[in-house]
């Protein structure tokens, strides 16, 4: 309990500061949701604003839309990029832009129909040098080199859910992870896909997620000494109050499935994304209106990993709707509803140690 309150007073002195520097608003009036950065840069999808480009030596944002006819489309879910290329995953598609030539192509899939153009998670693999695409229906693996497109059906018992690919994480040089809108999906690299034992799937069956809720729609992943965090989506009507009950979890990939959700403090059950950031597990929350089926944002969970303590960060300065959660080893970068946020947090940790 001591360092998840230690964390929230460094947030709410942040917020109080006279020294504004130390958290920046950019992007006001773009729905920010998906964030990633490389060595020079930092990549932000947007929707409705195509895709911005920060320079981190320039200290310079650079949008590319069709406001600028730098884009065709404006509508993006996710982005991953490595020195070279940057892919943004649309509801039209694949985007990639070549840092050399600073210039986009198109790609779109015929497997599966206009619908599997719809790219929810994106994430490059070092290991293997390939871009892992998660489509509304189907996987799909680029392989960077041979520039060679592979789609994968992930479908198991003849659910579809099973091939709606939400989340992609590359766990360390071996494993990869797919989560869809009915399981989790774990793939050992050094096999070929369709091996017997490549894939192993995880839904609540057979105590897996503790068999809570009819269904686990997994939203995102995170991995840390030895465990994965699993955050699930939330969706519940008056009809249907069991379908997905969210929560997050944490998965010791043995037998114990540990589940945080409202009645450990959370403001919603909803996961938007997760993020690792000193002792903390940060979590984006959002909640499920059952009558009206809209999401909107609880703001901002932190998960001491120790204790187990749950501390919500206030919410008088930041929107209450945050997407995505990225931490460069220095700052933390927030999408959200009304921009991004940028907060320093190195000249405080320090402070503490």
């Amino acid at each position: 309990m001591k360092t998840a309150l230690f964390f929230l007073f460094i947030f709410i002195s942040i917020i109080n500061a006279q020294d504004k520097d130390q958290i920046i608003h950019s992007l006001d009036g773009a729905i920010i949701y998906d964030v990633c950065g490389d060595k020079d840069n930092l990549w932000a999808a947007s929707y409705g604003n195509g895709v911005y480009q920060y320079s981190k030596k320039k200290n310079k944002w650079i949008n590319y839309s069709t406001k600028n006819n730098a884009l065709p489309h404006d509508f993006f879910y996710c982005i991953t990029s490595n020195e070279k290329y940057v892919w943004a995953g649309s509801s039209d598609g694949l985007f990639i832009f070549d840092k050399r030539t600073k210039r986009w192509k198109k790609r779109k899939f015929g497997k599966g129909g206009q619908l599997s153009n719809w790219i929810r998670s994106i994430a490059y693999d070092k290991h293997l040098d390939a871009v892992w695409i998660g489509r509304f229906k189907y996987l799909t693996k680029l392989d960077i080199k041979k520039r060679r497109f592979t789609d994968y059906d992930l479908t198991v018992e003849g659910d579809d859910k099973t091939n709606t690919i939400k989340s992609i994480k590359i766990d360390a040089d071996s494993l990869v992870w797919f989560g869809t809108e009915a399981g989790l999906h774990k793939y050992k690299k050094a096999r070929r896909f369709h091996d017997k034992g490549a894939v192993t799937f995880y839904d609540n069956s057979r105590s897996y997620f503790n068999g809570e809720g009819e269904t686990v729609s997994i939203s995102t992943l995170l991995f840390e000494q030895g465990n994965i965090w699993i955050g699930l989506d939330e969706f519940v009507t008056r009809q249907k109050t069991d379908y997905n009950v969210g929560g997050l979890y944490r998965f010791d990939r043995g037998n114990e499935w540990l589940r945080f959700d409202m009645d450990d403090g959370f403001y919603g059950n909803g996961i938007a994304d997760l993020e690792l950031i000193g002792n903390q597990i940060w979590a984006a929350l959002y909640q499920f209106h059952p009558d009206t089926k809209e999401q909107f944002g609880r703001g901002i969970a932190l998960i001491d990993r120790k204790t187990f303590e749950v501390t919500m960060i206030p919410e008088s300065e930041m929107p209450s709707a945050v997407f995505s959660i990225y931490f460069d080893k220095k700052y933390v970068w927030l999408g959200t509803s009304k921009g991004i946020f940028k907060i320093d947090l190195t000249n405080k940790l320090a402070n503490l140690k």
